[in-house]
């Protein structure tokens, strides 16, 4: 599951070997995975590759952790009154538009994939509104496929084009993890440039895809949050930023520590167990991911059905 540059094939599933002959010994097994373990190691700085150095800088000090636990959800979600102008209100939207929450998943895990948060996530907000919520799920190599539906979800009278006020009756939340995490900047960035606006994108662990452009939040979108981990080989950003800090509100950067604190990931790959274990930890913490969903059930409309569930650990 690492997130690499797409395109470059980090786990080869083997390399090929030429057929033993007499008198030839047989390459050992870590020949073949030794490139894999030197291209993570490589490609992990790449984020910062390019920056000058006192920006280096500032972006690898790390922001005063959180203490013991993140804040509770209603730390989180804000006063109505302090969002920007022009955050589209639930009720205002007509109620064949769906509000479109979608997610990216990091590395080149599939869509379909329920050992990962962002699968079980979606899953969970679709039983929990079976109606006006539309929750899917894309790797982050899929943006354009994503970015489709959207439209198709946004065009409510179905003839092909958007109109202005489906564009403003939009009611976006993107979200994703590592390379997903990059995959919901670029995606909202494209949504800018058709002039939709975007409630909430939330950044876990982002690590940037090399030509994704601007790490920006851009203007289009009301607010967004940031969960990182600075402790693993490969680990997210200490800050997000606003193009524009008068229309996007950065609810915080929220810093996890796995030093002593480890979160169960016994069935994630033994690969990524062993090179990128705090960065799998914050995408499988449910400390994380329910504050994620917190933040997301805050902006959809009310079911009649208010219980509030756990996601589940893959362990269980």
């Amino acid at each position: 599951m690492a997130d690499l540059h797409r395109g470059v094939v980090v786990y080869s599933k083997s390399a090929k070997f030429v057929p033993s002959v007499a008198g030839r010994q047989k390459p050992s097994p870590w020949f073949g995975i030794l490139p894999s373990i030197l291209t993570i190691a490589f490609l992990s700085a790449l984020p910062c590759l390019g920056m000058p150095f006192e920006q280096q800088a500032a972006e690898a000090a790390p922001l005063p952790a959180i203490a013991a636990t993140l804040p509770s959800a209603s730390a989180l979600t804000t006063d109505p009154e302090t969002l920007p102008l022009h955050t589209p209100a639930v009720n205002e939207a007509p109620a064949t538009s769906p509000v479109i929450v979608i997610g990216f998943l990091g590395g080149r895990v599939a869509k379909d994939n329920v050992i990962h948060r962002e699968v079980q996530l979606a899953m969970h907000l679709r039983q929990k509104h079976p109606v006006g919520v539309d929750a899917e799920v894309f790797q982050n190599s899929h943006g354009q496929r994503a970015f489709r539906r959207i439209l198709h979800l946004l065009d409510t009278n179905h003839d092909g084009t958007l109109s202005l006020a489906e564009k403003q009756h939009a009611r976006i939340i993107i979200y994703g993890h590592s390379w997903g995490a990059s995959e919901t900047v670029t995606m909202a960035r494209e949504l800018q440039d058709d002039k939709i606006p975007v409630l909430l994108t939330i950044l876990v662990d982002r690590v940037s895809k090399i030509g994704e452009g601007d790490p920006r939040i851009p203007s289009n979108v009301a607010q967004a949050v940031n969960f990182y981990q600075l402790d693993g080989m490969l680990h997210g950003r200490p800050t997000i930023r606003a193009v524009d800090p008068t229309k996007t509100q950065i609810i915080g950067n929220y810093q996890l520590d796995y030093k002593d604190t480890h979160v169960d990931c016994d069935k994630y790959p033994w690969y990524a167990r062993l090179f990128m274990g705090p960065h799998i930890e914050i995408e499988n913490d449910p400390r994380v991911w329910n504050q994620v969903e917190a933040l997301i059930s805050a902006k959809l409309p009310p079911q009649k059905d208010t219980t509030t569930a756990t996601l589940t650990s893959p362990s269980e």
